[in-house]
């Protein structure tokens, strides 16, 4: 059994004024390459991304972070993510400020943190 963290970027990139919505590639590669570095507790993390912030990183995994492409909105990415490692028994954490979101991934198991505990890990 693993740990995964899955990352809801669009809100993770949302919470820091630094002008990402100018550049919202950028600033996903930038959270890309501190996801890289960074010393969270879990053994994965996805990262995903929607929109414009594709443009970024492209999918697939670089060391111990899997980044996905959400064909449509994030939040059903996320979902099928969360219940996907949820299935196979992994722990799942969803870094989100989505309280709707919150809620559709507690039904699978998943367990949830805000923005801020990821930021303070970076």
């Amino acid at each position: 059994m693993a740990s995964v963290l899955i990352v809801d970027a669009a809100n993770v990139v949302g919470t820091r004024p630094d002008g990402w919505w100018k550049d919202r590639a950028g600033a996903a590669r930038r959270l890309h390459e501190e996801l890289l570095v960074a010393d969270v507790p879990q053994d994965v993390v996805v990262l995903v991304l929607e929109g414009g912030a594709k443009a970024g990183v492209r999918p697939g995994r670089d060391a111990h972070v899997r980044t996905v492409h959400a064909p449509k909105d994030g939040d059903a990415t996320i979902l099928a993510e969360a219940r996907t490692a949820a299935e196979r028994g992994d722990r799942v954490t969803v870094v989100t400020a989505d309280r709707a979101l919150d809620a559709r991934v507690a039904g699978v198991g998943a367990a949830t943190v805000r923005p801020t505990w990821l930021l303070d890990l970076l």
